[in-house]
């Protein structure tokens, strides 16, 4: 017999409101995706403090995207998109480590006010009664009781058999919704199917983010040096010997010895070490510390642009888009075949923010994979890689390509930014490359 005792007719109390919601938003699922939790947070408010029956998308996406007061929302569909996203990961906690909560909240579709209930408990009883007459004929219970006893191992076994099915089962689920809440991105197909080849691939991955310091050695000498100067260090001789005063000498020795990096590629870097939070198949490493060994035994994704990471240079043979290495701070685009329409050279003079090129390609014994990130400037670089994140726009692309997985490919971004608004990326143009499969 089953005995529900809800207590779906009490209304709940702002304050447990608000203490689920903050267990919410701590959740692995909701922890790295400060815009989700921010969305989720002003909806909470404007209903449980303003009181508001009806919140729209407008108003949110004003608010949480910084979108302008006359944006429209047909064209846009940036709150719509989040908002599928933030549900799913709501459910997820709910299944996972939320699955004893006695209070649940969701965002029911079409509307965006969130729905606090108190959870159904569900008490089971066992009715129990006893039955049986004595039998006044003991001869004829025996056989009975006799075929009981040979069948009780049976019936012992089957018991085991359930009950050890019943636990796998559980076990299968638990990890599944674990799985789920660790990595959230392999529900989004697009992403899934660019950075599973990474993820979870048979090989390492290593990530390779620029050398900042190398970068400005080269800016004040007003110099270019090879990717063999700077893997040998022999660029710090040639500043040795350079017709520079002894006190200029120093400050470049000074540049030379610290290991400067970039937020904004840094950033990026650690987005995509939290694809894999268990670290088992993905690492992080300086261009600086780097070495041709691992370029050979693992998958590598390379951030920057050429100036500061220099190891961009080994694949820039193999590429259409290339950054033309120059010590001055506006560096063009180079398009070495253009196709009808295209610009053989995309300057970036007028747009300190520039562009970003993207590149997946073999490795060069074609037993791995590579992935360049290579922008004007550190934040074309990091838009480069909020494009390689994103379900919507790496989806919108692949549709482009008309491949069912992804190619072999190129694609040259052009980034932009509002005031007070995230980075955006238009593609300009691309290449595939499906033979190198």
């Amino acid at each position: 017999m089953e005995v529900s005792l809800s207590k779906e007719s009490e209304t709940p109390a702002l304050d447990e409101c608000w203490a689920l919601l903050q267990r919410i938003g701590a959740s692995p699922g909701l922890r790295r995706a400060p815009r989700l939790r921010e969305f989720l947070d002003y909806v909470a408010r404007r209903s449980l403090r303003d009181g508001c029956n009806q919140i729209h998308e407008q108003e949110i996406g004003i608010a949480v995207f910084g979108r302008l007061e006359s944006y429209d929302t047909s064209v846009d569909n940036i709150v719509r998109a989040n908002a599928t996203e933030l549900r799913k990961r709501i459910e997820a906690y709910f299944e996972s480590e939320g699955s004893r909560e006695p209070l649940i909240v969701e965002i029911p579709r079409g509307s965006y006010i969130p729905v606090f209930r108190h959870r159904p408990v569900v008490v089971e009883s066992l009715e129990s009664g006893f039955a049986g007459t004595a039998s006044a004929e003991a001869s004829e219970a025996r056989p009975a009781v006799r075929r009981a006893l040979f069948w009780l191992p049976w019936v012992i076994a089957g018991l085991v058999v359930a009950a050890l099915s019943a636990c796998c089962i559980s076990l299968w689920m638990q990890n599944r919704a674990i799985n789920k809440s660790l990595y959230p991105w392999k529900d989004e197909p697009t992403v899934s199917s660019l950075w599973s080849q990474f993820i979870d691939a048979n090989r390492g991955t290593d990530i390779v983010i620029a050398d900042q310091s190398f970068l400005l050695l080269q800016n004040i000498d007003k110099q270019v040096f090879s990717f063999n100067e700077y893997l040998n260090r022999s660029y710090i001789n040639h500043m040795q010997t350079t017709n520079l005063s002894p006190d200029m000498r120093g400050v470049l020795n000074l540049i030379a010895s610290k290991n400067i990096g970039s937020l904004g590629e840094f950033r990026l870097g650690q987005r995509i070490l939290a694809l894999d939070p268990q670290g088992k198949n993905i690492h992080l490493y300086g261009a600086r510390e780097y070495m041709p060994p691992l370029l050979s035994r693992d998958n590598v994704i390379l951030i920057g642009g050429p100036i500061s990471n220099p190891w961009q240079q080994l694949f820039a043979s193999r590429m259409n888009f290339v950054i033309e290495p120059d010590s001055n701070r506006y560096n063009p685009i180079h398009n070495r075949a253009p196709a009808p329409g295209e610009q053989t050279v995309y300057s970036t003079d007028a747009d300190p923010l520039g562009y970003c090129i993207v590149a997946f390609l073999p490795s060069p014994d074609h037993n791995g994979k590579v992935l360049i990130i290579e922008g004007t400037s550190a934040e074309a670089t990091e838009a480069g890689g909020d494009f390689l994140l994103s379900e919507n726009q790496l989806s919108s692309f692949q549709k482009r390509l008309h491949a069912a997985s992804f190619p072999y490919f190129e694609v040259l971004l052009k980034t932009a930014q509002a005031s007070d608004t995230p980075f955006s990326t238009f593609v300009t143009a691309y290449r595939t490359y499906p033979d190198l499969h």
